[in-house]
């Protein structure tokens, strides 16, 4: 069972839609004013959800090999841990800025937490994510699948991924609701092989992301033990 985080205060969470297609260089420099802001006790702690075009990141341990196909799309380098990822329209990214001072310094206990938010908002919709030891994430299995080395096939469905500066997180994880999956054909995604990935709609759950939110702010609620807040902002490319 996950333990969930100290609390100083019982603060609220501003809680952020991004309507638009976010450019990422611009989102990951207004995020990182975000993050020194709530450093510095300026601003509450964000979660923010968006999509971005379609992109490749890579992260801090990333291998070039891993880059199939550098052309398809453009690559950024990022600063959050973690291999080569995709994002896209139909996945829902959810960036969380979280003040790891006041709730307790344990980023294993902050990965555990996001991968739970996951799992709970999954089974809004009677789907069931699980964590396997080794593989970052959070997957689901695939009985109508061929199996993967005589096991199950499993494929991946959120890919988790923060950062931190000063104690405060950011980056965070992404969820895929309907993206389209052959863009994973340019990378080996987050580094791992012989498994796929999938989306709440390749599962035959045609859920609108409108109600996908609805289940990650509930769930968050209930994971975080935190109100939220309904603020807006906006991101100028």
């Amino acid at each position: 069972m996950v333990k969930s985080f100290q609390h100083f205060s019982r603060a609220t969470v501003d809680w952020c839609h991004f309507d638009d297609l976010c450019p990422y260089e611009s989102t990951l420099s207004e995020m990182e004013k975000q993050v020194a802001q709530i450093h510095a006790r300026k601003a509450a702690e964000q979660v923010w959800l968006l999509q971005h075009p379609a992109l490749y990141t890579a992260g801090t341990s990333a291998r070039p090999g891993d880059l199939l196909d550098a052309g398809r799309f453009p690559v950024f380098e990022t600063g959050r841990g973690g291999q080569y990822t995709y994002h896209g329209p139909g996945q829902r990214i959810c960036y969380t800025m979280l003040d790891l001072t006041r709730r307790g310094r344990d980023v294993r206990k902050l990965v555990e937490m996001l991968e739970k938010w996951v799992i709970e908002t999954l089974a809004h919709f009677e789907v069931k994510g699980e964590i396997r030891e080794g593989r970052v994430g959070v997957w689901v299995a695939r009985p109508d699948k061929p199996p993967v080395n005589g096991e199950m096939c499993e494929d991946k469905i959120a890919a988790i991924g923060i950062r931190l500066r000063r104690w405060v997180s950011y980056h965070g994880m992404a969820l895929n609701v309907c993206p389209d999956l052959e863009h994973y054909a340019g990378i080996v995604p987050c580094g791992i092989s012989g498994h796929g990935v999938t989306s709440l709609h390749d599962l035959g759950v045609k859920v609108s992301m409108r109600e996908v939110d609805e289940a990650l702010r509930a769930s968050f609620v209930k994971i975080f033990e935190t109100p939220v807040k309904e603020t807006c902002r906006s991101i100028q490319a």
